[in-house]
């Protein structure tokens, strides 16, 4: 019989009954809750807080290029979106608990490195170390939120696990503009190991041990795959501003990783067990809430990415006055979420996560027209509206990816969640991050510096804009389509 005939299931990992969970019976300890939120505030707070010390790494010992200090970022991001299915995975195979304990010392690791790092590379590749850490925690803490809630809070745990990513980001703001202004960017770094280790005790302690899934798939072959055409993809974005986006260098980057991509698909197709079966994908709720959370974060780390370097160069704010002053684009993402998880049941997900993308686009075309002149009471109300586009849509795109797959996929669902929004940074941070570069390099010293910067700035957030906003209207038609039942395995009722 040909391989084609054969019946095979929606999902990598065959569907079995999910075993009563006696957790999940009840609400969520709020202690608990508070712990897994905790982590991922924890990794969040460090994406944002590098983005507060740019100035000051662009201007400091280390003098790095414009590149390296693009690999700064996206170092963290682009290895955090590879690993984050097959870390996933490997949650749900050999318990949950263990991944998010593994993935803070990982990440705890990593700090430490980058604290004590003599040069850049070593800065880079401490900050790879704490996107592998972060890959392990964060499909941990949302799969255990899953797992461990039952059906009718389920929402609203979902909507405090969103909420963490605000907190995180706030947090990271502060201790950033802190650090840059008062201690140093070493002493921001050391700092993480300290609090990795008290989750760690914390997690060790309160996290109960959850139903492993001994089927769930650990595909190394697609996980190079899949990491490798997301590194080169960004490669390929960086490197244009200045080798030319028509050298051999950039398209032959360009085209490896169209390669790899195609050869990631081609081998789920084929292997007995991917990584992630594209049969899942026949779900256009999924299709299109995994492109909506994409889409999310690659409006908003375009926006992290130059949002600390024009307050500081282009307003003249301090290190940590510009901390404070960037807290309106997450207040949002702090508020709003609560507000969703009571309203989503009435007015359902279509407009919440079309229309909070759309408030993301048009907070970046507003932003987009700012420059040194403009008030700041008025630039502070365009991050507000991002951030409110984005406390509507992001709790609504998570809960659509988890609940589109099966209870026993609870770890593939949230590593494919964290990977369309770490993929969706990456390249927003490399897609803005190029353009700026094309018009501006170095320090900003001068008011025709400025000027440059802020042109650089506002071309970048323009092209970010008009694609999130073409992507909400993806979206929404997606959104129209019903949710099919669930496969459930034979004897089921």
């Amino acid at each position: 019989m040909p391989r084609s005939a054969l019946p095979r299931p929606a999902c990598s990992a065959p569907l079995r009954p999910t075993p009563p969970n006696p957790e999940a019976a009840q609400a969520l300890p709020r202690s608990l809750l508070v712990v897994l939120c905790a982590c991922v505030a924890l990794a969040q707070s460090m994406v944002a807080a590098v983005n507060l010390l740019i100035p000051r790494l662009a201007a400091g010992a280390l003098h790095p290029t414009p590149d390296q200090l693009l690999w700064a970022v996206d170092a963290y991001v682009v290895v955090f979106a590879g690993l984050l299915i097959p870390a996933g995975a490997l949650g749900d195979r050999y318990g949950r608990k263990h991944a998010l304990l593994a993935g803070l010392a990982v990440f705890a690791l990593g700090a430490g490195v980058s604290a004590a790092a003599p040069g850049m590379d070593w800065l880079i590749a401490g900050r790879a170390l704490c996107g592998a850490g972060a890959a392990l925690l964060m499909p941990a803490t949302l799969s255990l939120v899953v797992q461990l809630t039952a059906p009718a809070e389920r929402g609203r745990a979902l909507a405090a696990w969103t909420l963490s990513i605000g907190l995180g980001g706030l947090a990271g703001n502060l201790a950033g503009g802190l650090a840059g202004q008062f201690l140093g960017w070493r002493v921001l770094f050391a700092v993480m190991p300290v609090l990795a280790a008290v989750l760690a005790r914390l997690a060790a302690v309160r996290v109960p041990h959850t139903a492993r899934n001994p089927k769930a798939v650990v595909d190394p072959v697609g996980s190079v795959l899949l990491t490798a055409a997301v590194l080169v993809l960004v490669d390929a974005i960086v490197e244009g501003p200045h080798r030319g986006w028509t050298s051999p260098r950039v398209l032959g980057a360009f085209a490896a990783a169209a390669l790899l991509a195609a050869g990631f698909t081609v081998h789920a197709w084929r292997a007995a067990r991917p990584l992630v079966d594209p049969r899942v994908f026949r779900s256009v709720r999924l299709r299109a809430a995994v492109l909506g959370t994409g889409l999310s974060f690659f409006g908003l780390f375009a926006l992290f990415y130059v949002n600390a370097q024009f307050l500081q160069y282009a307003k003249g704010f301090s290190p940590a006055l510009t901390g404070v002053a960037v807290a309106p684009v997450t207040l949002g993402m702090i508020l709003v979420p609560r507000l969703v998880a009571r309203f989503a049941p009435t007015c359902g997900p279509r407009p919440l996560a079309a229309g909070g993308l759309a408030l993301i686009g048009a907070g970046l075309l507003l932003v987009s027209t700012c420059d040194a002149h403009t008030a700041y009471p008025l630039y502070a109300g365009w991050l507000l509206l991002l951030s409110i586009g984005m406390g509507l849509c992001a709790p609504t795109l998570t809960a659509t990816v988890v609940g589109e797959l099966p209870p026993a996929q609870a770890g593939l669902g949230a590593g494919l969640n964290t990977a369309a929004r770490e993929v969706g940074a990456a390249l927003g941070v490399a897609v803005v991050g190029s353009l700026l570069a094309s018009r501006s390099t170095g320090v900003p010293g001068t008011a025709q510096e400025v000027a440059r910067f802020t042109a650089g700035m506002d071309l970048g957030l323009r092209v970010v804009a008009l694609t999130v906003l073409a992507g909400s209207l993806v979206v929404a038609t997606g959104y129209r389509a019903r949710t099919r039942p669930r496969p459930q395995a034979p004897g089921t009722p």
